[in-house]
């Protein structure tokens, strides 16, 4: 049972699974009106941080297509933060708790941005930098608010069904740092000049090629890849051994199953094969027929996999708004507006919910260049409609799915495929096919992308607060100036990654944003190779019936090997860390915290180097320092040292029994 300081409000040991713990906790801090949590040093640690690693998070996304959850990296650096400072010790785990609202609002329109903006850039119409910014402003406002009514329901009266384990890992990690011994948080400076030093040294100083790869007797064009990445490493000890490996599985069947059978079916063709239509595939490399074909298939298995997750949600979605509709007509009206509740029970007014997303709505319709292609009044009411139709229904979803499964694993793309290809129907109906039809389309996508990240986003946030005794208004209120910061630093760093590389590039492939435009492309143009997109659909139904989880198979696919090959290195490790553990870790992983420094040094990093490079015109050397297997030799050296790492830091963590625990215990 855990033991809590009504005078510090400082937890002391805990056990996990005990509900005992969450009832002491919440009528604890309940019996104090007047706590230290909404300050300003919270406010701008959150901001701060949500900066750094909002950029980090897209330049990861704009990579591999995925990004990771901020919460726990910037509450532990929250916390140490603090420490620095030497202030008071009451109050700092309800400061920390709204710092790391306030931060981690910067990833969930990262993600929309980045799953669907850069197509933008594919299709020359590079988009100004307040679009973008008041685009991601709106996706984040309409996310927040929409979720506001729902927070009784899932997060209170759901509890024991919906257990929201990043929120819950994260309340468990402001216990632990926020206790007198921790001191987990170095971890995450180690990691983050690790990440920023390998990334300079190979993107700025070119010491050594980044890529290794080497092609495979008797396969036709199979080739084997590596990149030299601390970030994808660290994403593979994140997501852990079995998810990293049936992504790279699903890379593997690209790599060598499905080059080399085109490569040899193709072989023989004087002629070039549709879609390509000026290289035949004899004089291909791997690499283009990989882009040229395969990417089809990836498409096609991601697009399939994404509907199969949303047909499996709708039941989830209706009982959500059952459950909501139903929870309003018993009284939850009176309780919204905070009549006899205690602190922690309070959200904002009720107005917001109801206002927020009235005035995203008419914004995108008023304002004649918000939606790409500068459409006309009529197709932005139906694109304004579609968001908000999409946008809400999405909200729910979110909401609840990531109480299951974890805002990582929540399949935003997804819906936002299933959104985009709702109103490209609905424009390939009215007649609306020209170039601006399908930038409106996918901006409608990018605002319900984001609305539906920041739900699942500030659900975890609150139940970490409800863990903690935290102020539901105040948390919300955080993620509204979270969102108002993040959006402009999330747009200045789109557009200056876009400026200085090429989005669909091995530097940047923007597989997610590739992903959308080709679908809207696709359905409005009636010329998609269906055969393609059909075998893998086929594929990741297969994965399907197998038991595999099939966005991670499809993504697979879609992905380079090279890429989706650190990801299971650092898989590996992670698995090899847990093997070694006799007992359940008692603090934050350490391995994790600095596997998140690592992404946000790396993140950085890159995007410094963009900045030398879009702003001052900074030119790389176009040839590495490192020749041969010299380089090599180096890149493997890299990888070897940057496992060593994460291994050592993950054999840190203190564990249930052992001697360290039981001293800490015994002392106190």
């Amino acid at each position: 049972m855990a033991t809590y300081d009504r005078q510090t409000e400082k937890p002391g040991l805990f056990c996990t699974g005990e509900v005992g713990y969450v009832e002491r906790m919440s009528v604890t801090a309940r019996e104090s009106e007047s706590v230290i949590e909404f300050t300003a040093r919270a406010v701008i640690a959150g901001i701060v941080f949500g900066v750094i690693f909002g950029a980090a998070n897209a330049y990861l996304g704009l990579r591999v297509g995925l990004t990771v959850s901020t919460s726990i990296p910037i509450a532990v650096l929250t916390v140490a933060l603090f420490r620095i400072m030497r202030s008071r010790q009451s109050g700092v785990i309800l400061e920390a708790n709204l710092s790391q609202t306030i931060g981690s609002a910067s990833s969930s329109l990262a993600a929309g941005t980045i799953f669907t903006i850069p197509a933008l850039f594919l299709w020359g119409m590079t988009p100004p930098f307040w679009q973008v910014a008041v685009l991601a402003l709106l996706g984040g406002l309409l996310g927040i608010a929409a979720m506001v009514p729902l927070r009784r329901l899932l997060i209170v009266r759901s509890a024991d069904e919906l257990p929201y384990p990043e929120g819950t890992a994260c309340a468990e990690v402001l216990r632990a740092t926020t206790a007198t011994t921790a001191s987990g948080g170095r971890w995450i400076f180690i990691g983050l000049a690790v990440g920023a030093v390998v990334k300079l040294s190979l993107g700025a100083l070119y010491l050594m090629e980044a890529d290794l790869s080497t092609l495979l007797p008797v396969l036709p064009k199979a080739e084997l890849a590596l990149e030299i990445a601390p970030a994808l490493l660290a994403v593979g000890y994140i997501l852990g051994y079995k998810q990293s490996a049936i992504m790279v599985s699903g890379s593997l069947i690209s790599a060598l199953v499905l080059t080399p059978l085109i490569a040899q079916f193709g072989a023989g063709l004087t002629e070039p094969m549709f879609p390509e239509m000026k290289t035949t595939i004899a004089s291909m490399s791997a690499g283009q027929i990989w882009s040229r074909y395969v990417r089809y298939i990836g498409a096609g298995a991601v697009a399939a996999a994404g509907l199969v997750a949303v047909a499996r949600a709708l039941p989830t979605m209706w009982t959500s708004f059952s459950a909501v509709v139903a929870g309003l007509r018993g009284g939850e009206a009176a309780k919204a507006r905070g009549e006899g509740l205690e602190r922690t029970d309070r959200d904002v007014p009720p107005w917001v919910p109801v206002l927020v997303p009235l005035a995203v709505v008419i914004t995108l319709i008023v304002v004649p260049d918000l939606f790409a292609g500068n459409m006309t009044l009529v197709p932005r009411i139906i694109a304004a409609l579609g968001v908000a139709i999409f946008g809400v229904a999405f909200v729910v979803v979110s909401s609840r799915i990531v109480g299951l499964i974890g805002v990582s694993s929540n399949p935003t793309s997804a819906m936002t495929l299933v959104t985009l290809l709702g109103v490209s129907v609905v424009f390939v109906l009215m007649g609306w096919r020209d170039p601006s039809a399908r930038a409106a389309i996918l901006t409608v996508g990018t605002v319900v992308c984001i609305a539906a990240s920041k739900a699942g986003d500030i659900s975890q946030d609150l139940k970490t607060g409800f863990l903690v005794g935290a102020t539901p208004a105040r948390q919300q209120v955080g993620q509204f100036i979270g969102a108002a910061f993040a959006c402009w630093a999330i747009a200045g760093t789109v557009l200056l990654l876009g400026s200085a590389f090429t989005f669909g590039s091995p530097d940047l492939p923007a597989p997610q944003a590739t992903l959308m435009k080709t679908v809207i492309e696709g359905v409005l143009s009636g010329e998609l190779p269906w055969g393609l997109v059909g075998t893998g659909a086929a594929l990741s139904i297969t994965a399907l019936i197998a038991g595999l989880p099939g966005l991670a198979f499809a993504v697979g696919i879609y992905l380079p090997l090279g890429s989706l090959t650190p990801i299971f290195v650092g898989g590996i490790v992670r698995r090899l860390v847990d093997a070694r553990r006799k007992g359940k870790s008692l603090d934050s992983d350490p391995g994790v915290l600095a596997a998140s420094g690592m992404i946000a040094g790396e993140g950085l990093a890159g995007v410094a180097i963009a900045l030398f490079v879009a702003g001052f015109r900074f030119a790389t050397p176009d040839e590495p320092i490192l020749h041969g297997w010299a380089s090599v030799i180096g890149g493997i050296a890299v990888v070897i040292a940057v496992c060593a790492l994460l291994y050592r830091a993950g054999r840190s963590a203190p564990v249930e029994g052992s001697a360290e625990v039981h001293a800490s215990t015994s002392a106190k």
